[in-house]
């Protein structure tokens, strides 16, 4: 059962990127940020097939960690779900991605029209100085800035690998850094073709204010994350009664290569993400009411990677 389930999710994933895709094409054209409002309801989609079709649901917690203003997002990266999930809560992020995945079909299109970021990471300096300018531009319109900084997705309990550009683009950008915990490998690896049922967890955590020097900065949020994704992992074993994951050296080839959102701090997540009385903590289970519509309002999402 498990393997249809992911067969027909896999199916739902490539089947709604060609139809969403397909229909929302003239909106993109009639309104400057269609791309990436197009691209939100894609992930509705998302939200609602993997929760009817392979029981993935998920929770956000810690949104009282979002400040106001222009930010950046510095995500753990497990699975394509961090790719998605994202836009559901956060306003209209834009995400940082490498430049072949403009050239894919459909998907590709959209990345450009939603003004998501692409880096060569071949061209080092001007390159990052590239997109520190266009993610600035970006905080003019009121979105946030997801970056992964370990560049690709990794298999839980691979070692952690993050890349120093985080830090120079955090240094460039001159904005508070949120980091982003999180357990998605647990449903949807990084490698593989099966997903599991149940709930992962996004969590954000205390913000690392501007102006830290490289070397404080990548330790500050490499333990920040690393610990707080272990701890959720853990919550996750233990609920589930499984033994402690160990390190191991696999990982993954995923594709996104720095991803970046910007977000606009607390006033502007998502007020989907903002139920149970505007609390910090929003279980998913609650936000499907809308999803079931495959449709909605808001910004782009970083896509399947």
């Amino acid at each position: 059962m498990t393997f249809i389930r992911s067969f027909l999710l896999m199916l739902w994933l490539w089947g709604s990127v060609l139809i969403v895709g397909t229909l929302g094409a003239p909106y993109v054209f009639m309104s400057p940020l269609g791309g990436a409002r197009v691209m939100e309801v894609w992930a509705k989609v998302m939200r609602f097939g993997a929760k009817w079709i392979a029981g993935i649901t998920y929770e956000v917690r810690g949104l009282e960690h979002l400040p106001a203003g222009p930010i950046m997002i510095a995500a753990k990266h497990q699975s394509v779900l961090d790719t998605i999930i994202p836009t559901l809560f956060t306003h209209m992020p834009v995400y940082v991605l490498k430049q072949e995945l403009l050239n894919l079909p459909i998907f590709g299109w959209y990345c450009r029209k939603a003004g998501l970021i692409a880096i060569d990471r071949s061209g080092h300096m001007s390159a990052l100085k590239a997109m520190v300018a266009q993610a600035k531009e970006r905080f003019e319109q009121g979105r946030p800035l997801i970056i992964f900084p370990e560049g690709t997705r990794q298999m839980i309990g691979a070692e952690p690998d993050y890349k120093p550009g985080v830090a120079a683009i955090y240094m460039m950008l001159g904005v508070p850094c949120v980091p982003l915990a999180l357990n998605t490998g647990v449903s949807w690896p990084a490698k593989g073709f099966m997903r599991y049922p149940g709930k992962v967890v996004f969590e954000f955590l205390p913000v690392i204010p501007p102006g830290l020097k490289r070397g404080p900065f990548m330790e500050l949020l490499e333990s920040r994350i690393e610990e707080a994704s272990q701890a959720l992992l853990d919550e996750h074993q233990s609920k589930h009664g499984l033994a402690r994951t160990s390190k191991r050296d696999d990982s993954s080839g995923g594709d996104f290569s720095i991803m970046a959102s910007t977000h606009t701090g607390s006033p502007s997540a998502k007020s989907s993400a903002k139920q149970d009385g505007g609390s910090d903590r929003v279980d998913a289970d609650q936000a499907d009411s809308d999803g079931g519509s495959s449709g909605g309002d808001g910004g782009g999402g970083g896509g399947g990677d």
